[in-house]
């Protein structure tokens, strides 16, 4: 399981919304934006969306995903190339499919891409550590 982007939840998440709700903008649009208020002891009302909530859950998922990138084996190779394949199907979804061209869409996109470039960022700093290989003056 070590191997799953779990960032893909939220990408699927996004997509169940996108095709329930009928895949035009507006649909998927009032359904991202439909909102719980929450009375704030401020005397403000806090209005939490779905999309919010996605974004939310979203975060959660990338940090454990930069957790997970610490491990060097050979599970985070697979890890890493099918975090590379769902930031490529986010982005073909984003640019051509009605619907996904949401800020949404467009945040959990880019924790998909912090995801790819954070993940082999880490992985190859940690892989030197574990090798004693260090570049000297980084350490």
């Amino acid at each position: 399981m070590r191997f799953f982007p779990l960032l893909l939840i939220a990408v699927i998440a996004y997509n169940v919304i996108a095709f329930g709700t009928g895949v035009t903008h507006n649909d998927v649009y009032g359904t991202l934006n439909s909102a719980v208020n929450i009375h704030m002891f401020s005397g403000d009302d806090w209005h939490y969306s779905v999309g919010d909530l996605l974004i939310t859950g979203g975060l959660l998922l990338l940090f454990v995903e930069i957790v997970k990138s610490t491990r060097t084996s050979s599970n985070q190779i697979v890890n890493h190339g099918l975090s590379m394949l769902t930031f490529v199907v986010a982005l073909i979804e984003f640019i051509t499919l009605h619907g996904f061209a949401t800020s949404t869409f467009f945040l959990i996109m880019a924790m998909c891409l912090i995801d790819v470039i954070g993940g082999y960022t880490i992985s190859i700093v940690a892989a030197e550590h574990d090798l004693g290989i260090g570049r000297a003056g980084t350490d």
